[in-house]
Formats: C-alpha cells, structure tokens, sequence
C-alpha cells in the first residue's frame, strides 16, 4: 500500500477493478433505497405516502450538512494507511447496520424510527461514497484515465445494480414485497465487507506530498463554491439529480399502476435498464476520451429528452417495446454522475495549483450534497404531488385517472425539463483536456520539487520552499 506520490500514469485494469469493486454493494443499497424501499415502507410496511416521502426528505435535508464536514475532515487525514482508505474501513459496518434496521425492519414502525434508521444510514453512505470519489481523484491523475476509472466505477455499480435486481427474479415466489427486501438486504450486508476488505488490501493510494496544515473553513467552502467551473457543476450535478431521481421514486408506480407490467415485469424491466447502463458507462467514458467530457455530457441530455418521451408512447403493458425503451433511458442516462464526477477531478487539479491546498474530499463534498438535495426534492415532492391528485399506494388500491394522469406526468415530463438545465451548463465550459495537461504538467513537475526537497531535508535538515501557490 504505497503511499507515495507518482507522475500521471494509466492505471492497470486490475488495479482499478480491484478499487472500483466497492461500487457494487454501494450501488446496489442505492438502487434499493432509492426504487424499494419507499414502496416497501408505504405499502408493505402500512407508512403513509406524506411520512415516507417526509421522512426521506428530513433526513436528506439534515444529511447534506454532513458532507462538507467530511470532506474537510477527509482533506487533512494524514496516517500511515493513507488517506482515505481509514474512512472506507469506517463506513462499511455503518452502513451494515442500518441496512439491517431497514431492510429488516417490520410492519408497525414509526415514522421517527424511519428517519432515525435514514439518517444512520445516508451518513455511512457518504463516508464511502465520499472516500471513493476523492481517493480515485488522487489514483487517476489523467484527465483522459479519469474518464476511463470513472466509467470503470459506474459499470461495476451497474453490475451491483443488476445483481440485486436478479436476487428477487431468482427466488421466484419467494422474492416478492417484503422478502425480496429482506433478501436484498442480506446481499448488500455481506458483499461491503467482501469488497472494502478487497479495495483497501489491493488499491495502492498516492498522497500529494503538499501536505495542507491549513484547516478549512467557511471561507474557503464559499470560495471553492463561487469558483466558475465549481459552480457549473454542482448546477448541473443538482439538475441531473433530479431528473433520474423523479423518475427513481415512481418508476414501480408508473409501469405497475399506469402502464400495467406486472410486479415481476417491472422488474424485468428495472434489470434491462440497469443493464444498459453497463454499456452505457464504456460509451460515455470512451465518448468524454474522444469529444471531451462537457461536450458528452451535452450529447447526453439532449438523448435523454428523446428516449424519456419515448416511453409514453409505447402502448401499456407491452413488453417487447418497454425493454428496448428502457434499455435507451438507461443507456443514457448512465452518462450524468460518471462525468460530472471525472470533471470535479480536473477542477480539484486546478484549485490544487492555484492555492496550493488539498480540497478535492470537499470539492466531492459540495457534489454530493447536491445529488442529496435533488433525490430529497424528488421523494417529497413527488409523493406530496401525488397525494393532491389523489393517489393511493396502497396494494391492490383502484385510482382515478386523474391520479394516474398526474402520475404519469411527473414521472415522464418532469425529469426532461431538469435534465436540460444540467446540459445547459456546461455550454462554454473551459476546463478541457488541452486546460487541464498544462494545469497537470505543471503539478507534477511542483510535486517533484517538493519530493527532492524532503529528500534534500531527511538528509542534511535544509527544506526547499515548493508549496507556494501561483
């Protein structure tokens, strides 16, 4: 576990596999909390509409203010084990337990227990959510191998994702409402450990050796906030957020109750779209290595208006049009969180050079809250609106269709219009690849300087002063 700082380099595929293997129980306890378990909760667990999408929204709410304490926290760890591998080891057996409290949980909880469980939960989430995204920043330092990484990252996440999207299917019978959520609990329990153990033994981690002795503070999170290129992002990260996550917390409701699948159509259906997304990752990563992240990212909000709307017009319950339908949405929207991600990298190069300052845990940080923001306005929202048109989740519940209409047109419209606010930010965008080799060129030859000079130090005790910002 070498803790040394190395030039840019391409990274070789067992080493990003290795470190990238961590996405798959993360990714497979998102896709459950973000499709089952509000379902679970309301209709399996006897929870109202109002306190399920209340109690995702309070704990999002109070979760967000997290992060950047972590991220500020993450920036000045200095240990023997590196970095941010002690906060991957940290994160795990918290999000172990509170899976089991919610995954498990049984009919009769409150709402306070709910969003106590919630909150356990989404605060060891971002521990490794968090420590994955900045510790793959300092292992990638290519602006192309980022592209490459991070789509490695999202296409073990999508095989997490189709894995316990599989657990159900496969258990048959067995595997519908609530022992399908028991089940998928238990495979997110056992996989994290398996594969936190695997990341932390195998992936080495590079330390800049600018060793920050600054504490952040609210001046320079408002500072990092304000920077051009920062702002864009957490613009469109919000925007694209909301999107996807509209469609997240409806998505059983719209092709149970308004298109009419089957509950183990839709399913079927979640695998084909979480599927897509496997290729969709090699693509867009390929695409940002060709055309440049902002310009793919681009491509991929004006994709995604044209197959959301695709999905109205596929006539109710016919499967063989929903798959490839779904299979296009997820296709592309598996291009948003892998390139925003890849780009808050290049930015915390730039920061990096110009002050001399380690900011890249708080740089995810302020990302991460957004995507926080935007599923806590999504799950609230959604479920208050379904509410007013009246709406029942309940199983085996006959609405009107007015419900189903208003359903319908927060699940298909609504995610299009936010898409396209986060496309357009990036329009004008600066920090390409040409940007970004220079800003990269110019660290590595200031991270050499300072690597001679603790030589030139241990040695004779006469330091060299290397860490002074542009």
């Amino acid at each position: 576990m070498a803790n040394t700082a190395t030039s840019s380099q391409r990274l070789s595929l067992p080493v990003v596999m290795s470190f990238a293997s961590t996405a798959l129980p993360i990714a497979a306890i998102g896709l459950v909390m973000a499709v089952y378990l509000p379902r679970f909760f309301a209709a399996q667990l006897g929870l109202s509409l109002v306190a399920v999408g209340s109690a995702f929204t309070i704990v999002r709410l109070l979760d967000m203010a997290l992060d950047p304490a972590l991220g500020m926290a993450m920036d000045r760890t200095q240990s023997r084990f590196g970095r941010y591998r002690p906060w991957l080891v940290l994160g795990a057996p918290i999000v172990m337990a509170a899976s089991y409290m919610l995954f498990m949980a049984k009919p009769g909880i409150t709402e306070g227990y709910l969003i106590g469980w919630l909150l356990v939960l989404y605060v060891g989430i971002s521990i490794l959510t968090l420590a994955q995204a900045a510790w793959a920043a300092s292992l990638a330092t290519d602006y192309h191998d980022r592209s490459r990484v991070y789509g490695v990252i999202q296409a073990v996440g999508v095989v997490g994702a189709v894995l316990i999207l599989l657990l159900p299917l496969a258990l048959g019978p067995k595997g519908t409402g609530a022992n399908g959520v028991h089940a998928m609990g238990w495979f997110c329990i056992i996989l994290l450990p398996i594969t936190v153990a695997l990341c932390s033994f195998v992936t080495p981690e590079r330390i800049n050796p600018e060793a920050d002795k600054e504490r952040a503070t609210l001046a320079d999170y408002w500072d990092l906030v304000r920077r051009p290129e920062m702002a864009r992002l957490i613009f469109a990260d919000l925007f694209m957020a909301l999107g996807p996550g509209t469609t997240a917390a409806l998505y059983l409701f719209f092709f149970h109750d308004a298109r009419g699948y089957s509950t183990q159509q839709t399913g079927v259906l979640l695998v084909f779209f979480i599927a897509a997304g496997l290729l969709g990752s090699m693509f867009w990563g390929w695409l940002a290595q060709k055309v440049g992240k902002h310009r793919a990212i681009i491509t991929a909000a004006v994709a995604y208006a044209f197959t959301q709307s695709a999905l109205m017009i596929i006539p109710p319950a016919t499967m063989s049009l929903a798959i490839p339908g779904m299979m296009s949405v997820g296709f592309v929207s598996s291009a948003f969180i892998l390139i925003v991600r890849a780009m808050v990298a290049d930015v915390a190069d730039e920061v990096r050079l110009e002050t001399g300052k380690e900011r890249v845990g708080l740089l995810y940080a302020l990302v991460t809250t957004t995507q926080k923001i935007g599923t806590a306005i999504t799950v609230g929202i959604s479920f208050w609106v379904l509410d007013i048109v009246g709406y029942n989740a309940a199983e085996g519940a006959v609405n009107t269709p007015e419900a189903i209409r208003g359903l319908e047109l927060c699940y298909v419209f609504a995610p299009i219009i936010f898409v396209f606010f986060g496309g357009a930010a990036f329009i004008g965008w600066k920090l390409d690849a040409t940007r970004h080799a220079d800003v990269r060129r110019q660290l590595d030859e200031r991270d050499a300087l300072a690597a001679q000079a603790a030589l030139l130090d241990s040695v004779s005790g006469v330091g060299l002063a290397t860490d002074t910002p542009r």
